[in-house]
């Protein structure tokens, strides 16, 4: 299987925002809920990214990095190897039905061992949920995709430093006031007109000049709904 190194224009064109995603991070996909209702009430285009948490922590010995841990963050590894392939056979559009496919299984119906314990069977059953062959779940065992997703995390930290996590976003890829950062992590998904005005204040925040960092570090627990 090839693997295309192309940058966001190979995703879906220009768009609005960029949003770097690992499919087991539960406040990236809070936040990617977020984006998504925004996305539907604006009509603005999102590009599908990737960052690998697996990646990120590989060489970490905390001690809470425990075992089990590890084979979580080697679900969303497994995971991000099926979308890369979905990217480069369907576009971004499909990543991003694979993403939501992928959260809600995750997140809501807490199916992640299922990824753990046979990541293909588990790949194509998602894949077959979003239309889509469930062949491609073979690729979750396909190393080759690592090159990718690994170029993707650089990149991600590249625009935002290294002291962060999930979720990145940029603002405006491509144009002059271009703005990524780490976050909002937020508890809850906003729906609606409150899901506009958080959008609108970020967005502020994000491309105004200057604007390094804006951070507290009490959060609630998260809550998918």
């Amino acid at each position: 299987m090839g693997k295309g190194t192309e940058g966001a224009g190979s995703l879906g064109g220009m768009a609005d925002l960029e949003f770097f995603l690992d499919p087991v991070c539960p406040w990236a996909w809070i936040t990617s809920r977020w984006i998504t209702e925004v996305k539907q009430l604006r009509k603005y285009d999102v590009n599908w990214r990737f960052i690998c948490l697996k990646m990120i922590n590989e060489h970490r010995t905390d001690d809470w990095y425990t075992p089990e841990y590890r084979a979580g963050h080697m679900a969303g590894l497994y995971g991000l190897r099926v979308a890369d392939q979905v990217r480069l056979d369907f576009g971004n559009d499909k990543v991003g039905e694979l993403y939501t496919v992928l959260g809600e299984a995750i997140h809501h119906d807490q199916r992640r061992p299922e990824i753990v314990d046979d990541p293909v069977v588990a790949m194509q059953g998602f894949l077959k949920a979003c239309g889509l062959p469930p062949e491609l779940g073979e690729a979750a065992l396909d190393e080759s995709h690592d090159e990718y997703i690994q170029a993707e995390t650089a990149l991600a930290f590249e625009r935002t430093g290294k002291d962060v996590g999930t979720p990145i976003i940029t603002f405006h890829p491509g144009q002059d006031d271009e703005a990524s950062f780490f976050g909002p992590v937020i508890a809850q998904i906003p729906r609606g007109e409150a899901a506009l005005k958080l959008w609108d204040a970020i967005e502020i925040v994000a491309t105004t000049s200057g604007m390094a960092e804006l951070k507290r570090s009490n959060r609630s627990k998260p809550v998918f709904d």
